[in-house]
């Protein structure tokens, strides 16, 4: 059980760089493979499954770094910003502590207390600088401290992610022609990836499985659709 617990522990730590790395790898690859089924005048079974792998990987892998690399810059940014802003509150703090106890006091009059229940209890927090600190970096500087994880680690699962779930759009083209059956495997392994992705998400926020795995394959699944429309719309224009 405390296995179990621990496992489900991470997925939530990295939740959100696996449902946008994972969404984001399905459609990109499913966009290459429906591209390809849609442009009908230079279709996919004339172009083969060599072509639609090796531009389907080579999307994957490109858009994979760019993600992760994507995810780490802004877990940086993130940091710094954090680092920026409290060292500011900090120096307010210390410099001229009854200026910030009366930011508080208006705070926490803002938030609904009364006159005098602010005033008490700006008193009160005012005789614990940290607390202070913290209150004032949330009310006044509208920021958080980041999450534990660390920017290069956010990245690496946002590319990790990226790369498992997308790549099984294009397994059906690993050991069959490019044929329109090819494609229905691939929709199917397409439905199949969001529907894991899904799962994964209901599995770690513990909310209504209908809500969790529904929006996660109704979001890609707009996506795919769009993708493929496209890839019609070219194909019929050339």
């Amino acid at each position: 059980m405390r296995r179990g617990r621990g496992k489900v522990g991470r997925t939530q730590e990295y939740l959100k760089q696996i449902v946008f790395g994972g969404n984001d790898g399905i459609v990109t690859t499913f966009a290459i493979v429906a591209g390809f089924a849609g442009a009908q005048a230079d279709g996919a079974g004339q172009i083969g499954a060599i072509a639609v792998l090796v531009f389907g990987l080579a999307n994957l892998m490109a858009d994979a770094v760019s993600m992760g690399l994507g995810e780490f810059l802004s877990g940086r940014s993130q940091r710094d910003l954090y680092r920026h802003q409290s060292a500011e509150i900090h120096r307010d703090v210390l410099d001229d502590p009854k200026a910030a106890q009366h930011r508080l006091i208006r705070f926490l009059h803002e938030r609904g207390l009364g006159d005098d229940d602010a005033r008490k209890a700006g008193d009160l927090l005012s005789r614990e600088p940290a607390l202070m600190f913290d209150i004032l970096l949330h009310y006044d500087k509208k920021v958080r401290p980041p999450d534990g994880n660390t920017p290069v680690l956010n990245g690496l699962v946002t590319f990790l992610s990226f790369v498992v779930f997308g790549v099984i759009p294009l397994l059906p083209y690993f050991v069959m022609a490019a044929t329109d059956r090819a494609l229905v495997f691939s929709v199917i392994a397409t439905v199949f990836a969001l529907l894991s992705l899904g799962v994964l998400r209901w599995s770690a926020t513990a909310e209504g499985a209908l809500r969790a795995v529904g929006e996660t394959v109704l979001v890609g699944s707009v996506c795919a659709v769009v993708a493929f429309l496209v890839g019609m719309l070219v194909g019929s224009s050339g």
